[in-house]
């Protein structure tokens, strides 16, 4: 069955966006931003615009309890429990850093995947996890070597951000509400930003004036990251096997590092190459163990 045309475009359009998301998340905390208040900042108008082009389009945007429950909780994993940790995250590590230890997000969504089917994991699926795992103790060597409490937070947060999306990714292919791609976008971004908000005064941080640098930083992740890039990726999600749309987390990383280097001098060191091919080899073989044609024998 040939992929979906206007599913591959908007694959294209989360390949290429999301790589640079990651820089603007830096830039934004390094110029007066704390993470949740980032946010805060980012999700609710967002969602705010995209719930404004629905009614435009005269799109059903008035939800059932049910859907209100679905999209709250799986926005709430995705933004809050993904995006959330990363920004946190950000703070402590280089944004290349960050992009690869979310590369692992194919792994976690084929391995829950596998668990919700209650289908023994393919061979090269274990092979594929065993050497992601591997790639990350490599990536990790500097980091863990220094012991810093910082380091260690930064390596935990970016385990659980990954489990955490692939967790609402799944959520939201398998429990979809009969809504435009739009609004289930709009909505999951509106109770993501809520969470943000409630939860950036509870931990302490002050809403500092940020400077025109970060608040531009933050009009891109509003604009490409949040109306362009997020709405594509339900589309995908819906157009696409899941296995496929995964694979943005193999592109992500090598621009994304490219980006912090460029951009901000952020090393790029042995240890980093090689956790980095490790990484990608391992999710590739994910992604070989997930699309692989299922031969049909005969009796």
């Amino acid at each position: 069955m040939p992929l979906s045309r206007a599913g591959l475009f908007h694959l294209l359009v989360v390949y290429l966006v999301w790589s640079s998301t990651y820089l603007a998340f830096k830039l934004g905390l390094i110029h007066g931003f704390e993470p949740f208040w980032m946010g805060a900042t980012r999700f609710i108008p967002a969602s705010l615009l995209l719930l404004g082009f629905a009614v435009w389009q005269r799109f059903r945007v008035r939800l059932t309890w049910a859907e209100v429950r679905m999209l709250a909780l799986s926005g709430l994993m995705l933004w809050l429990g993904g995006n959330g940790l990363i920004l946190i995250a950000t703070q402590y590590v280089p944004s290349g850093y960050v992009a690869l230890m979310i590369s692992t997000a194919p792994i976690w969504t084929a391995t829950l995947e596998g668990l919700l089917d209650r289908k023994r994991p393919p061979v090269l699926l274990m092979l594929g996890l065993l050497i992601g795992l591997l790639g990350i103790l490599a990536l990790n060597v500097p980091k863990l070597g220094e012991g810093t409490p910082t380091n260690l937070l930064a390596f935990a947060l970016l385990l659980i951000s990954p489990l955490m999306w692939a967790s609402g990714t799944i959520y939201t292919q398998r429990q979809s509400p009969r809504l435009e791609p739009v609004v289930i976008s709009a909505y999951q971004q509106l109770f993501g930003g809520l969470g943000f908000l409630v939860l950036s005064p509870l931990l302490g941080e002050q809403w500092h004036t940020p400077t025109l640098l970060g608040w531009a930083a933050n009009l891109y992740l509003i604009i490409f990251g949040s109306l362009i890039a997020y709405t594509s990726y339900i589309f995908a999600v819906r157009l696409l096997p899941l296995s496929l749309v995964t694979t943005y987390a193999y592109v992500n990383p090598v621009i994304a590092l490219l980006l912090g280097w460029a951009f901000l001098q952020e090393p790029l060191g042995v240890w980093t190459w090689v956790g980095a091919a490790l990484v990608l080899l391992g999710v590739g073989l994910v992604f070989r163990s997930r699309m692989r044609p299922v031969v049909q024998t005969t009796p």
